[in-house]
């Protein structure tokens, strides 16, 4: 933005410079300028003495001399009065090719030697006529050009603006740099409070959408900006809190039925599907239950002072799923630290978003295959089996909500879903990854409790 800005200052100015120019040739030319006197012929003179420069040679001696070019030789057809003179700096002699009758009124002016100079000359035809004397770069070296009796062309205003512009452009350079310099130190410094802004509106996010923009030191033409994103998310925040409620509110209301039916299947005698019912009931009381812890994290944030011991609650996890796994013709393992691990977080939070990796696993794990429980003191927590395993373009999908694959997959699709919003509310995370040999690796990775 600032470079910008510069640039659109240095347009401006150029613009500004055009401008001021082109107001300048009328006023001076009807006389309102008076500071400047000036007729239009006069805008013929840089046409002229640029065509003289372009006729000047050198012969075999390297003694320069004027040969007309096709365009001055025109012009002095169209033009009998124009006279041209080239000196070199001592002024002592005119080039060959000079018009004589000039070179000799210029010589009887004496002991006069000018650096640049406009005039008129007595005698020379039409007293009206007017000339120039300037100090030039050409092919043969630096030189005086003396243009006489030039007449206005519309062809005059370019050569008019390229030498002006060329000879003020390196006068204001200067200046036009300085306020480049001037304007990018000041625009910087005035957004520097717009880009702490912007920082403190890029780290918001759902876990933070109650904080708001600072307000302070903002500048007043942004201020209306801040202030309405402050609103938006304000309103942002209040959805969001409303979906919170909603949603803690409806898992708080399913827990007690379906903690009874849990009770009444407990109370039925064994029958041959006994153990997948409880697990299905375990399945929906898991996932009533992640819906309200997610909801009071949200809510509340992650409490600072409960921690959890992951290897006991892994140890736990694979006992109680150990008559379902033998059941179903599988296995599980669990491996971990003899010693407990400790993680900052609520213990029902972490062992249901562990059960329902679990759940998958075992679902997933062939025929005689063995599901692996494995936590490492990173802290990290794995639930490995050798199914099908996830695509890699899937890895990242399987966690939005109500994403199953297929109509017929079974669940719902939220199991983990809910585990990843669980997981970024405890501040951890959870990924998957293909298992060596064929299968998916859930991994959940936890900050361990500060000592």
């Amino acid at each position: 933005m600032t470079s910008r800005l510069v640039g659109y200052l240095l347009i401006g100015q150029i613009l500004v410079y055009v401008f001021v120019w082109i107001i300048n040739i009328p006023l001076t030319l009807t006389g309102l300028r008076a500071d400047l006197d000036m007729k239009l012929d006069d805008l013929g003179e840089n046409r002229i003495r640029a065509q003289v420069a372009e006729s000047l040679r050198r012969d075999s001696h390297g003694v320069p001399f004027i040969r007309p070019t096709r365009s001055l030789a025109l012009h002095l057809q169209q033009n009998p009065a124009l006279r041209f003179a080239v000196f070199d700096l001592s002024q002592a002699s005119a080039f060959e090719g000079s018009s004589p009758d000039l070179v000799a009124r210029l010589n009887s002016m004496g002991g006069v030697k000018a650096l640049a100079m406009n005039f008129t000359l007595d005698g020379m035809g039409d007293p009206s006529l007017r000339g120039a004397l300037t100090k030039e770069d050409t092919s043969v070296g630096r030189v005086f050009i003396v243009t006489y009796g030039y007449r206005f062309h519309v062809s005059d205003f370019l050569y008019f603006f390229r030498d002006n512009a060329r000879d003020n452009f390196i006068y204001f350079l200067p200046v036009f740099a300085a306020a480049a310099l001037i304007t990018a130190g000041a625009a910087r410094r005035g957004l520097e409070p717009l880009l702490r802004a912007a920082d403190f509106a890029a780290r918001i996010d759902m876990n933070s959408i109650d904080q708001r923009i600072p307000e302070e030191n903002i500048p007043m033409e942004a201020l209306p900006l801040v202030k309405a994103v402050n609103e938006a998310l304000e309103r942002l925040d209040a959805g969001a809190a409303r979906q919170r409620r909603f949603a803690a509110n409806a898992a708080h209301e399913m827990r007690t039925p379906v903690a009874i039916l849990r009770a009444r299947i407990d109370a039925l005698p064994e029958i041959d599907c006994i153990a997948e019912v409880r697990h299905d009931v375990r399945r929906v009381q898991t996932i009533v239950d992640q819906l309200l812890i997610a909801a009071r994290l949200g809510e509340n944030g992650a409490p600072a002072d409960v921690s959890t011991d992951v290897v006991a609650t892994a140890r736990t996890l694979v006992a109680d799923y150990a008559p379902l796994v033998i059941a179903s013709r599988k296995e599980i393992e669990f491996v971990g630290p003899s010693g407990p691990l400790l993680v900052r977080g609520d213990p029902r939070a972490i062992e249901c978003a562990m059960a329902n990796l679990l759940d998958n696993a075992i679902r997933a794990e062939p025929s005689g295959g063995v599901v692996l429980v494995r936590v490492e003191p990173g802290v990290s927590i794995e639930v490995v089996d050798h199914g099908a395993g996830v695509p890699a373009e899937l890895r990242e999908m399987i966690f939005e909500p109500f994403w199953r694959g297929a109509e017929t997959a079974p669940g719902t699709g939220l199991g983990l879903a809910i585990v990843r919003e669980t997981m970024t509310a405890l501040g951890g995370n959870v990924t998957v990854e293909e298992t060596p040999g064929g299968g998916a690796t859930f991994r959940i990775t936890l900050p361990p409790r500060a000592a």
